[in-house]
């Protein structure tokens, strides 16, 4: 069953997916978050979402822009797969500029390398 985007209580309030070090892989651990999100997005043509695309601050700024280009296309790619139109798809990356924890350390960096699905109405 599918919930609502904003339902505190459902699958779909989960809207960050990490990433390893210099890495556009999405791990086991998402694929059936991701699911659930393409399938929502499938069942309602109404809602679109944008994806951000971040990275740590290891690397060039243009580098880091790339790495999080590739990990929002990453996740786009698989919720496209549930049945989602492109149409309801934008991505951004935003490199290392936007950075959710700002100690320069291993636990940081992890927080930072994600990508984040941001929904919205149409």
């Amino acid at each position: 069953m599918l919930f609502r985007s904003n339902d505190s209580g459902s699958v779909l309030a989960e809207r960050f997916i990490y990433f390893d070090f210099d890495s556009d892989r999405i791990s086991q651990d998402y694929q059936d978050l991701l699911s659930h999100h393409g399938k929502y997005l499938a069942a309602n043509s109404d809602v679109s979402v944008r994806l951000e695309g971040h990275a740590d601050e290891r690397g060039t700024r243009e580098y880091n822009v790339a790495l999080g280009n590739r990990r929002a296309q990453a996740v786009r790619r698989l919720i496209l797969l549930q049945g989602a139109a492109a149409s309801q798809i934008s991505v951004i990356s935003y490199g290392e500029e936007k950075p959710v924890a700002l100690s320069h350390d291993d636990e940081a960096w992890r927080l930072n390398r994600r990508a984040e699905l941001i929904y919205q109405a149409n």
